[in-house]
């Protein structure tokens, strides 16, 4: 335990605006919780609408400097950056672990992808770049360039605290943007951590800058609407990114929204149900379910549906669940209390319309915030679970029979972030792929994240893409030159 709480006072617990780490107004602060325990972990600055006000000065006032700085002084920095944060792996890890829950061995994982972001967007920050090309009449040479967006407001949730953050720093650093980032208030401490290293390796003052606050929307509303913003990020629920985008109208903000999923995830009866067991195991309990890319509904063919849903319990039973800190811990706690009341409401309103719990299906005992592994077959599709996202160790089994249909299923909700779907037969594989409705798409594999691929959705999942080729282009504009001769 002393090895954790050295770990959290690693952690500066102020406001960093301008380079400079300062109490909130007044000095406030609020509470961060363990929710292994429910109990206090630490306090942070609470910020308010003045504070958020000074961090959009800070980010606008070092905006033309960081834009003029040298592409590959950007990109060095972020190497940097990437470096010192696989060299505090073990600091890092232990903060997600302590204040989100997801197991050690997860949290691990979690900096080992989130890393990846700044590494990535160091190789991309040298190749930013535009064209030169003759007008068809021969009379004007036509030219475009690249150029930073601008000062940008990042609103980062808690299920994911450092990669969430690093996938959207990472691509503003190598572009020549600014920033003001809010992260989750269930999980400030690794973004505050990782502002240190970001400020250790030498990133000029105000162009990071971190307000945690209980008091998002008003804090962030006056930054949305201020002329000086000129993008917004947001990693979320749908009902809060529709609203953020209302907001963000009034200054035509550039927006890149990651929202809320309902992923399919598809056992064609040709599938290999060893392999999409272990897939399903991934998609369904990464981070503990809690994941807008998780498997939402599992749609298994009637010919394999019997054997995979038994293999399939039978490994979610065998899952060790308990305080993501102890060893061979593979199932931690949910976020907090309203997650369990959610998870089981949602268990409680699939088995009233007949589904039958084959293994789980209540929360834990003793203190912390813990559901069990489940599994449930027969869940109807008007069930409340097959269109909500479940955001748990929860897992709903549904049998079909025809490849249309379970497409046509599969596409039939406002979401369209991933799915994911098994199958041995090549020509199904581009069908499908091709007849999803969704931003991504897993053929044969249970997490299709990666820095080097486009991350994003369609319909209520959002849009704008985060990682790739793609990623960095969110944080850039383009500019057209007219040369006549």
């Amino acid at each position: 335990m002393a090895q954790n709480q050295q770990a959290v006072e690693q952690v500066k617990k102020q406001l960093f605006i301008g380079g400079e780490w300062r109490d909130a107004e007044g000095g406030k602060t609020f509470e961060v919780d363990n929710p292994a325990t429910g109990a206090e972990l630490t306090r942070v600055a609470d910020g308010s609408v003045a504070d958020g006000a000074a961090a959009l000065t800070a980010a606008a006032d070092a905006q033309a400097d960081w834009a003029a700085t040298a592409p590959r002084d950007r990109s060095e920095l972020l190497r940097a950056a990437y470096e010192l944060i696989v060299e505090r792996t073990d600091v890092l890890a232990e903060l997600m672990t302590l204040e989100m829950g997801k197991p050690l061995a997860e949290s691990r994982g979690e900096v080992t992808y989130g890393s990846e972001f700044f590494r990535w967007f160091a190789e991309e920050a040298v190749r930013i770049s535009g064209r030169w090309s003759v007008a068809p009449n021969g009379q004007t040479r036509l030219m475009t360039m690249k150029q930073p967006v601008g000062p940008t407001l990042m609103i980062t949730p808690w299920n994911f605290p450092l990669a969430m953050g690093t996938r959207k720093i990472g691509p503003a650093i190598a572009a020549g943007c600014t920033m003001v980032v809010k992260p989750a208030a269930e999980t400030p401490l690794t973004m505050l951590y990782l502002a240190q290293l970001l400020e250790e390796v030498g990133l000029p003052k105000g162009v990071l800058n971190v307000v945690t606050t209980t008091d998002s929307g008003g804090v962030m509303e006056p930054l949305i609407r201020d002329p000086r913003s000129r993008k917004l990020t947001f990693t979320g629920s749908t009902p809060v990114g529709r609203k953020l985008v209302e907001q963000s109208a009034d200054q035509l903000l550039r927006l890149s929204m990651e929202l809320g999923g309902n992923a399919p995830f598809i056992v064609f009866g040709d599938a290999d149900v060893d392999a999409a067991v272990e897939g399903a195991m991934l998609a369904k309990m990464r981070n503990i379910g809690e994941a807008c890319t998780a498997a939402n509904r599992l749609f298994v063919h009637a010919d394999v549906a019997d054997e995979f849903a038994k293999k399939f319990a039978a490994k979610m039973d065998a899952l060790n669940v308990g305080d993501g800190m102890g060893d061979d811990v593979q199932v931690g706690p949910l976020i907090n209390q309203k997650a369990v009341d959610k998870v089981t409401s949602l268990v409680q309103d699939a088995t009233d319309r007949g589904a039958t719990v084959v293994t789980g299906g209540a929360k834990g005992d003793g203190p912390g915030f813990f559901f069990n592994p489940t599994v449930i077959t027969g869940v109807p599709g008007d069930a409340a679970m097959a269109k909500e996202e479940i955001f748990g160790p929860v897992a709903g089994i549904q049998v079909f029979t025809d490849e249309a249909d379970v497409v046509r299923r599969a596409n039939d909700t406002e979401f369209g972030l991933v799915a994911y779907f098994f199958t041995r037969d090549v020509a199904r594989v581009v069908r499908v792929s091709e007849a999803l409705e969704y931003g991504m798409v897993g053929v044969n594999q249970g997490i299709v994240s990666n820095p080097a691929a486009p991350f994003g959705g369609v319909k209520s999942s959002g849009y704008g893409r985060e990682g790739g080729f793609e990623g960095i282009e969110e944080y850039l504009e383009t500019k057209y030159v007219g040369l006549a001769l």
